[in-house]
């Protein structure tokens, strides 16, 4: 079953998930976004760890990213063709942290022991 699955969100197999993304692609592009700039630390306790571990470089790049998208998209405008080519929208900076901190997680579950980080209410 997990095979099937796979074949069907690959993108070299299945010509929708192509197609998928490639419309995800270009709506980033027109704001100058990565796909991890999605992930919200707000709902995901261990993106927001994932986030804490990275470099101070890329945090603020992706803040950055995301204020530049903010306001475009108030001004009802996309970046100029000529940064948009520029733009690597699926080159990943979160998910090897993202599966490091995951496996960890679930490594003191399974010892039984208490999580490090909690969610708290600001």
């Amino acid at each position: 079953m997990g095979s099937l699955l796979q074949s069907i969100v690959d993108p070299k197999k299945n010509w929708l998930a192509a197609l998928h993304m490639k419309t995800i692609s270009r709506r980033l592009r027109n704001y100058g976004l990565r796909y991890d700039d999605l992930y919200d630390p707000y709902y995901d306790i261990d993106v927001k760890e994932a986030l804490n571990r990275l470099p101070r470089e890329v945090v603020d790049a992706r803040t950055q990213r995301l204020k530049r998208a903010m306001d475009l998209s108030m001004k009802h405008e996309y970046l100029p063709e000529n940064l948009q080519a520029m733009q690597t929208p699926f080159r990943s900076y979160l998910q090897d942290m993202l599966a490091l901190v995951k496996k960890e997680r679930a490594e003191r579950e399974a010892l039984g022991a208490l999580p490090l980080y909690q969610r708290t209410i600001p």
